[in-house]
């Protein structure tokens, strides 16, 4: 008879719901507990932690990508503002100058 290793076992892992995620994400990132420390706490596996942490990472690098897009075209706005005061007046000293 064959011995069946116990070591090979697969863990088995609860749902977790998107609220635990966020929450398990958030305590991640704010360095408040490590990924080997969640997966034991909230008994799931590391790789969906990670898995988590991609994918909410691209969502929130999509919402920065588009405010930073927003940010550029305002800051070259007030740029070309700024240059327009500042040529303004250096007309008007050139003016007093004569």
């Amino acid at each position: 008879m064959k011995e069946q290793n116990q070591h090979c076992r697969k863990n088995s892992y609860k749902k977790v719901g998107y609220d635990l995620k966020l929450l398990i994400i958030d305590q991640i990132q704010n360095a408040q507990i490590s990924i080997n420390h969640a997966a034991n706490k909230y008994q799931v596996s590391r790789a969906s932690i990670y898995y988590w942490l991609k994918k909410y990472s691209t969502l929130e690098q999509k919402k920065q990508g588009m405010s930073k897009k927003d940010e550029i075209k305002k800051l070259k706005e007030k740029i070309e503002e700024l240059e327009f005061v500042k040529d303004f007046q250096q007309d008007i000293i050139a003016d007093m100058e004569l």
